[in-house]
């Protein structure tokens, strides 16, 4: 049985992290590498960490810092932006991302999920969803950090890039992200039904409640931002909630309060 895992989510924008609401991220929330050696403290089971302008800006990730922040970074690190080919995804998990994260090029370029998991594994290859609503309510695969509609449902988007290959699923609602009202618990409910693989929640989450609605609904994981970053709530605290409420989680490797 799998654990179910709670990943807190960093938005890195030119030298900081940011955060904002519906994918407006303009609020300067921090720099990277004390956010990633907090994290290390607070028994979160992995980091996303998504550079949000690099595919806009059409430039390569950010090797280097790649590379320094995955050497302090003592969980699974997944790392997403600026991702084109298998080349960036080779520079990637060579500077240390346990996985890529990859949004936009799957639209662009089908293939590159089909060849990035053949030549480094599924469990390597992350496909990012993120979702918005059209004017009639049903739900649309969008792109190029929510500001592109791609015209296609998610549930069947999302069975189709894990038909190439895809190892998880990371479904953002772009409504919701940043309200802290909670998780489109449709949505993940509709793409869980279309999938096989790991579906990790994002977007909504402000209490614990959230974060068990969502994994109820059918998420495996549950990603989150804003609850971590603007409230007293914490990774450490939230596990034990979902544990009491009967989630199977992952126990720390040791008790970081001693």
């Amino acid at each position: 049985m799998l654990k179910t895992r709670v990943i807190p989510t960093l938005l890195w924008k030119g030298l900081g992290l940011v955060k904002g609401v519906a994918f407006d991220s303009w609020r300067r929330v921090g720099t990277v590498m004390p956010a990633v050696k907090v994290y290390n403290r607070r028994e979160v089971d992995e980091l996303v960490l998504l550079d949000i302008e690099a595919t806009s800006s059409g430039r390569a990730p950010d090797y280097a810092t790649v590379e320094e922040i995955a050497a302090e970074c003592f969980v699974p690190l997944t790392v997403g932006g600026g991702v084109s080919s298998v080349e960036t995804v080779r520079g990637l998990l060579r500077a240390g991302a346990d996985k890529v994260c990859i949004n936009t090029a799957a639209y662009d370029s089908p293939e590159l999920v089909r060849e990035a998991s053949a030549l480094f594994g599924a469990q390597c290859i992350m496909v990012s969803i993120d979702v918005g609503l059209r004017e009639d309510g049903r739900h649309e695969c969008r792109s190029m950090s929510g500001s592109r509609s791609e015209g296609r449902d998610p549930a069947e988007w999302a069975a189709l890039v894990v038909g190439m290959g895809a190892g998880e699923v990371l479904l953002t609602s772009v409504e919701r992200d940043g309200t802290m009202q909670g998780y489109d618990l449709d949505l993940i409910e509709r793409v869980r039904r279309s999938v096989e693989v790991p579906v990790i929640a994002s977007g909504g989450a402000g209490t614990y409640e959230h974060l068990l609605e969502a994994i109820r609904a059918g998420a495996d994981a549950v990603a989150a931002a804003s609850i971590f970053h603007f409230t007293q709530q914490t990774p450490r605290e939230a596990k034990a909630y979902l544990k009491s409420n009967g989630v199977a989680i992952r126990e720390p490797l040791r008790d970081l309060a001693t």
